[in-house]
């Protein structure tokens, strides 16, 4: 079975919910952790990627954070999949001394590439928006949802 590591499982937990609780203002790191479970820490370099795949735009000063780089419709799990995942070494993720005989080299360290680019064309059609619609129809509780915003 293919395991996913938990730096994807993070960033992909950590873009929902920047996307669900923004509101339009940047959300705090501290607040998606808070919320989350994610330490602080491991968080911090994952969201650095987001920023510089554009996934995420950083904002500075006091109150500021994340936000999404572009709509939630245009961000996918792939997107962040591609970004976080080291798909392009180690041959698919498959440990170093495993499948190293000619057909373990020829054939199945190949098939498992294959397993990997089908799992990410699958991820390219969840996106951000989707998950933030289950999470609103599961009863997660929203900071964006609860902001009063008048307009004159």
């Amino acid at each position: 079975m293919l395991k996913f590591s938990k730096k994807l499982l993070y960033a992909i937990e950590a873009v929902t919910d920047i996307a669900y609780n923004s509101a339009g203002d940047p959300v705090q790191i501290r607040d998606v952790t808070s919320r989350q479970g994610i330490p602080q820490r491991y968080l911090e370099h994952v969201m650095q990627q987001l920023v510089k795949a554009g996934i995420l735009k950083g904002v500075r000063g006091p109150r500021g954070g994340y936000l999404l780089g572009k709509e939630r419709s245009r961000i996918s799990v792939g997107d962040i999949a591609r970004v976080v995942m080291d798909v392009a070494t180690n041959d698919a993720g498959l440990p170093a001394d495993a499948a190293t005989g000619p057909i373990g080299k020829k054939v199945i360290r190949p098939l498992w590439g294959e397993f990997q680019e089908r799992i990410l064309l699958m991820m390219d059609t969840i996106t951000i928006e989707e998950l933030t619609t289950r999470a609103f129809r599961s009863g997660v509780p929203s900071e964006g949802n609860n902001r009063i915003t008048y307009s004159i």
